[in-house]
């Protein structure tokens, strides 16, 4: 390899650095090219690139997958908040300083379910703020990314995060108003196991999360089949498949409350399961201290508050 070149020379490209803090945060060049859209082999060449620039292996590579090596293991933390520094700084040229912009990050079925359904409430409680969304079910990196608040659903533990909880949730079968008509006896272990079950898949990372093998061995129905019926990687997909009265399908309380309220699904009279996932309102340290995130974030807590008392 070429020596090193001497730090106060131009610096390599920066798809080059790019490309190393996302392998080396997956571990993983084709991790790192599905969340750049590239090739696996387009990372291995940008790092290729970078190692030669600086006269050092930065990965050790191996049969069973790829390490850090030392130097790179020193550096990476800095070339990450290096990396942030300049995506938030380019964000605020193109968008220039705003007091009056929030941006949120959150899973697209809560959007849906429970804010969208809010959201008037809150122009009219906030006048002089402009609320961004961004849907996405991944932690977002929140200095990179230029997100002021944002609310996730799981087990709380977000490291380098603030998080409070804002709602709690449990599961329950729903289905069409059609399939359970007013007075009906509900799921009794014949009816079960004749309907089509429907599957969401997406709460994958809580192994004990209820799913309808769960729901069946707690009201003692076992033995019934669970494996039966369509399954979704998307709550919203599950529960347009239950209104479209495809089967019936264990709703999260929170996401189908509104559902529920409109007649589009109705509870069966059968019980419900907690769990141990809520939903959590996230914020990067020392965010609460600005007037405008404040005021999203106390907004959401009145909401939830108020969804207690209905």
């Amino acid at each position: 390899m070429p020596s090193p070149r001497p730090p106060r020379q131009a610096p390599v490209h920066l798809n080059a650095l790019r490309a190393f803090e996302a392998a080396a945060r997956h571990l993983s060049f084709a991790a790192a090219a599905e969340e750049l859209h590239v090739t696996p082999s387009a990372i291995s060449q940008q790092v290729r690139t970078l190692e030669d620039y600086l006269g050092l292996k930065l990965f050790a590579r191996a049969a069973s997958g790829i390490s850090l090596t030392p130097h790179a293991l020193r550096a990476y933390p800095e070339v990450k908040q290096g990396l942030a520094h300049l995506a938030a700084g380019l964000g605020l040229m193109q968008e220039g300083w705003r007091d009056d912009v929030v941006t949120m990050t959150l899973p697209i079925s809560f959007a849906a379910k429970w804010l969208m359904p809010r959201i008037e409430r809150f122009g009219q409680a906030n006048p002089g703020l402009e609320l961004r969304l961004d849907t996405s079910n991944r932690l977002s990196d929140y200095v990179g990314e230029g997100i002021d608040i944002g609310v996730r659903y799981g087990l709380g533990d977000y490291p380098g995060l603030e998080a409070q909880r804002l709602m709690e949730e449990d599961v329950f079968p729903v289905c069409s108003p059609a399939w359970l008509p007013p007075g009906s006896a509900g799921l009794d272990e014949a009816r079960v196991a004749t309907l089509p079950l429907i599957h969401d898949t997406t709460i994958d990372f809580d192994p004990a999360f209820p799913d309808w093998r769960a729901w069946l061995a707690a009201h003692g129905m076992g033995h019934v089949d669970a494996t039966r019926g369509p399954r979704f990687n998307s709550t919203l997909l599950a529960l347009q498949a239950a209104i479209d009265g495809q089967g019936v399908a264990l709703g999260r309380s929170v996401a189908v409350a509104g559902d529920l309220a409109a007649g589009r699904l109705v509870r069966t009279p059968a019980g419900s399961l907690a769990t141990r996932c809520a939903y959590y309102v996230i914020t990067p340290p020392g965010a609460l201290e600005q007037p405008k995130v404040r005021a999203v974030h106390d907004w959401l807590f009145a909401q939830a508050a108020r969804d207690k008392q209905i």
